[in-house]
Formats: C-alpha cells, structure tokens, sequence
C-alpha cells in the first residue's frame, strides 16, 4: 500500500482483509441476533496494486452501506456482512478468487475497479448466475459479449465521464488538445471519448501521448506535450499516476500556458500531490462530498459514512464503494429475496436515489444512468483540509452521456 493510504486511511490491506469486515467488525450496537443466515456480499478489490488509496476508500464505503442496510432491518430480518478479497491487478487470481467466493456462498458480488480484473470477475460470476455489480471506469462491462443477465454496472462508463468533461471544456479550452493517458484500456477508452466529443466541437488534437502504469517520472512525455502547443490538456490517468503527472506538470510550468483537465478526477491524488499542484485542475466525478449542501441522499450518506468511518469524507471511489453493494441490497429489499432472478428484475425495474440523486439501470446494457459533477481545483492552506474542489455544473441523470445500446452491440 502506498504512504498516502497510510497518511490518510490508517486502514491497513491486513485489517481490511481481517474477518473479511463482516458486520461483526462494525461497532456493537449494528450486531443483532439472526433468525437466517447472512446477506453475503463478496467485495474484491485491488489492495495491493497502484490504485490501493482508492481500493482501501471503496471498503470503507462498501461498510457503510452494510451498516446503512442492516440499520434499516435487511431483507425478512436477514443481516447482511461483507466479505473483502484482495484479487490485485490480476486476472488469474481475480477469477480463481471469484469462484472461491461463489463456492462460500457469496449472494451478490461487488467491487473490481481495475477493468481487466473487473472482467474476470465478471467472467465467474456469469457463469454461476451470480449478481455482479461493478464499480470500475469500463466501457466493456456493459458491451456484448461481455454483459450478462446478472451483470450490472454501477459505476460510470469512461464515455460518461469523458463526455460530461468534453461538453464542459472544450467550448471554453478546447482549440488546440493534447492527450496524456496511461497505457491501459482506460486511458485509451477515455481519450477515444473525449476525441468523440471533441469531433462535435471542432477541436484539433495536436498530441496523444501514451505512458506505462505506475510510471514516476512523466519528464519525457510532458516534453512531448507541451512541445505540441496545446490551450487543453486532458490527463487520462488515475491514482499515483494522475498525481505524479499533475505535479509534474505544475512544475515543469505547464499551466502556465494550457488547461489541465481530469476524466477521472481524484480527491486522493489531490490530497497527495498538494494544493499548489492541483489548483485550477478541473475535472469529472460521480461524487463529490460537498453534495450535501443540495442533495438530501447525500446529507444522509455521508452522515453515516463518518459514523462508520471515524469522521472521514468520502471520497468519489468510497462513494462507488457505498454504492454498487447498497443498489444490490436495496433491489433485494423491494424484492423480498436475494435469488439472482428477482433481484436481478428489480435492480432493472427500480428508480433509486440512494447517495447523490435519482439513478436507474437503462435495460440494454444494465449501466447506472446517474449524476455527474464537474469539480474545479481549489487552493487550501491547510493539510488537513479536506474541501478540496468546488462543483461548477452538476449533469443529472441523462442517457444522451452513455453510448448508444447498438454501438455497444445490443440488438
């Protein structure tokens, strides 16, 4: 784990695999007796890998949507409790740990956040009729072949979040745009989306610059970068990456001459990299904690998360982590059962507004059609502050973000 999970979490990869954070790991007064059997929900994410700050914040967030639920009396008095699996960043151990999880009698699957290990898990839990609800940036998750009847995704698409960023900076930024990305299908599925949105607005790209995951030194790709004179540059990375190159770019004077936007903002590698670093950086998220001022979900969410979470915020990722476990939970609540058929059809049929605004699942492709903000980077004085950026435009629930059901291949 890296030393800003460590500096920010103080929890370990070892205590969030102890006892798998089942509802026992919760405070007392969230522990009751059971007349049946738990709600298990398998949560594996990539606790050992370069997004381990993100992963770390997603458990905290999976908790509180456990501690949400069974506040709320689970499913005919049936409590739930989480099961946490550290599958890395690689396939093998992702699918032979899926398949373990499904063989302890995991009911519903959530989690994955890297897309190749979220494909994995996929992969298992199709095959076993198990629902998975997916939390990555992935345009695949909810393509054919690799949707399923209990597939769901409910975290944004990176046409999403390339979209909702294009339609904001480009008319005010977008003359002459350069592109950094990691050299991973994220990287490369947010920079095909925001060139498709840029096709709408006429820019011109001058560069599009490709770097290695958990690169350190992005000197030579920032020389190639700016070299190319460009008014906008989008920085398609995340996690340890997107704060290097961030900083890395501040310094190297950058700004001084173009915009630095983010798809995929992150309120982690913010915190890492500084203030100075990431001041007037605007970017995509699908939360941000200050919702909380005009959104009542997410007055109560956060709410609960700092119970559980001994007083933090949110994070976006924490948020997805809350997020895609507690849709699950809720659709089996309506339901009145956790067989995959009936949930299933209720996560489909239901209109949920659970954290941050009305969502629902569009039914060709079971993706969460769900707010977007835009964030813009604040300066803050103190370390310790955690209002890091100020929402600019809020996009409610809007189809026309996704990509269409027949480019995805539906019929």
């Amino acid at each position: 784990m890296t030393g800003t999970a460590h500096r920010l979490a103080r929890l370990s990869r070892r205590q969030a695999l102890a006892g798998g954070l089942a509802v026992a790991s919760l405070p007392l007064p969230f522990v009751h007796a059971r007349a049946a059997s738990p709600i298990r929900v398998g949560f594996p994410v990539p606790l050992s890998s370069p997004y381990a700050d993100e992963a770390v914040e997603m458990v905290r967030g999976a908790r509180t949507a456990i501690a949400m639920f069974n506040d709320q009396g689970g499913v005919d008095g049936r409590q739930a409790e989480l099961v946490v699996r550290d599958f890395r960043m690689e396939p093998h151990v992702a699918t032979a740990g899926t398949l373990s999880l499904i063989k302890d009698g995991i009911d519903f699957i959530s989690g994955g956040l890297s897309p190749g290990v979220q494909s994995a898990i996929n992969d298992v839990a199709k095959k076993h009729g198990v629902i998975f609800n997916a939390i990555s940036q992935s345009d695949e998750i909810v393509a054919h072949p690799a949707l399923g009847a209990t597939t769901f995704h409910e975290g944004p698409t990176s046409h999403m979040s390339s979209h909702a960023l294009g339609e904001y900076a480009f008319p005010q930024y977008g003359d002459r745009v350069a592109y950094l990305a990691v050299n991973y299908s994220v990287g490369r599925d947010l920079v095909a989306g925001l060139k498709h949105v840029g096709q709408k607005s006429g820019v011109k790209t001058v560069a599009e610059v490709y770097h290695p995951l958990g690169t350190s030194d992005f000197t030579p790709f920032l020389q190639k970068i700016a070299a190319s004179k460009p008014t906008l540059v989008f920085f398609c990375n995340y996690g340890p990456d997107q704060q290097y190159a961030i900083q890395q770019a501040a310094w190297a004077g950058l700004k001084k001459t173009a915009k630095l936007a983010v798809p995929v903002i992150s309120m982690t590698a913010r915190l890492a990299a500084g203030s100075e670093a990431y001041e007037g950086v605007i970017g995509c998220a699908s939360y941000y904690w200050r919702l909380e001022d005009t959104v009542p979900s997410a007055n109560v969410f956060n709410r609960r998360f700092r119970e559980v979470n001994e007083g933090r915020v949110p994070t976006a990722y924490g948020a997805l982590g809350f997020a895609g476990p507690m849709a699950m939970l809720t659709a089996a609540k309506k339901a009145g059962s956790v067989e995959p058929g009936k949930v299933a059809a209720e996560m489909l049929a239901m209109k949920y507004d659970i954290y941050k605004g009305e969502q629902y699942y569009r039914k060709c492709d079971h993706q969460s059609v769900q707010p977007m903000v835009i964030l813009d980077s604040r300066y803050t004085v103190a370390a310790s502050d955690r209002d890091v950026f100020t929402i600019v435009k809020t996009y409610p629930a809007d189809e026309a973000f996704l990509a269409t059901c027949a480019a995805e291949g539906d019929k």
